[in-house]
């Protein structure tokens, strides 16, 4: 397989897990401002911060508020973090690998772009937003659908998977940061309302996740308990231990694999060793963005290994 098609499919996968994520992560946030008491203060440009694009933002905007952070992360066109921009590239990545993908894939990645730029002001005004993003996640889960029913499981099957399962592992990190940064805000004072259950708890909704979380742990919505389970449990798709897991899997089945898997098993060795669960707070938070730089280095270690002229 031609290292240019591998690394577009690989792009593919990226791409469409980071417009969901993305989804999921506005949600989120726009539920917790929901259900939050006023005195949990917290403000949009954290979701900036989160995904790591303070320079862009503050290039494009003076006024950090929901409008321009909702804007920003849906349809600039001058960012890759938002969902506009990552959808130009997965239509583009798809037109020049079609001879790999199902003949649907063009078909759908059309109508989801189609759906996005003629809607999504829907998404930028709070009264629709939630309707608008649900249609994001609904397309994009029909478009990998189609891709994992319906592809043959070789290289280019490897390929989809690493992409996918690195940017959902990374995307896990941020919205676990969302619910760190909210519940930093949450003081002792706020008597009569659970605040941290609320923020926990909409971070598991947010990846689907209340339903397993119940049924594994037999536990009630508490950071630790969530925290724990979403980086270490190794059933649920979306948490950090299974994402790490189908990452070495489909790298051991590619070829010219040995130093990346001996690479990928040392950082999946160590990689939960410096997590305090007992400290949710900075402590966590400054942990997720070490993560996300182990996550980087797997990237960078794939790219090397299978994509050298493109790295």
């Amino acid at each position: 397989m031609l290292s240019k098609v591998a690394e577009r499919v690989y792009w593919t996968a990226r791409y469409l897990e980071r417009v969901e994520n993305t989804a999921r992560l506005i949600r989120v946030y726009d539920s917790l401002m929901f259900d939050l008491p006023r005195s949990v203060n917290f403000g949009w440009y954290n979701l900036i911060t989160i995904n790591s694009a303070q320079h862009e933002f503050d290039e494009r905007f003076k006024v950090h508020d929901e409008r321009n952070v909702v804007k920003f992360l849906l349809a600039d066109d001058t960012t890759t973090s938002s969902i506009l921009s990552s959808l130009r590239a997965i239509r583009e990545n798809v037109r020049t690998t079609r001879d790999v993908v199902p003949e649907e894939t063009w078909e759908l990645t059309n109508e989801l772009n189609l759906y996005v730029r003629e809607n999504f002001q829907q998404g930028i005004n709070r009264s629709r937003r939630h309707e608008f993003l649900d249609g994001v996640i609904k397309g994009c889960q029909q478009i990998l659908g189609l891709l994992y029913g319906t592809m043959p499981h070789d290289a280019a099957w490897d390929f989809l998977r690493l992409g996918r399962n690195l940017e959902r592992a990374d995307m896990t990190t941020r919205i676990l940061d969302a619910g760190a940064a909210a519940a930093l805000q949450v003081v002792e004072e706020d008597s009569g309302v659970n605040s941290r259950q609320i923020i926990w708890g909409n971070v598991l909704r947010s990846l689907g996740a209340m339903q397993s979380y119940r049924h594994t742990t037999r536990s009630a919505v508490v950071g630790d308990a969530v925290v724990f389970y979403l980086l270490e449990d190794k059933q649920f798709p979306r948490t950090i231990g299974h994402c790490l897991a189908a990452i070495l899997h489909s790298a051991e089945r590619l070829p010219r694999s040995k130093q990346i898997v001996a690479n990928l098993k040392d950082i999946q060795a160590n990689i939960f060793d410096d997590v305090d669960y007992e400290q949710l707070g900075e402590p966590l938070r400054d942990y997720l963005n070490d993560l996300q730089t182990d996550l980087a280095s797997i990237h960078s270690h794939i790219a090397a290994n299978w994509f050298p002229e493109l790295a």
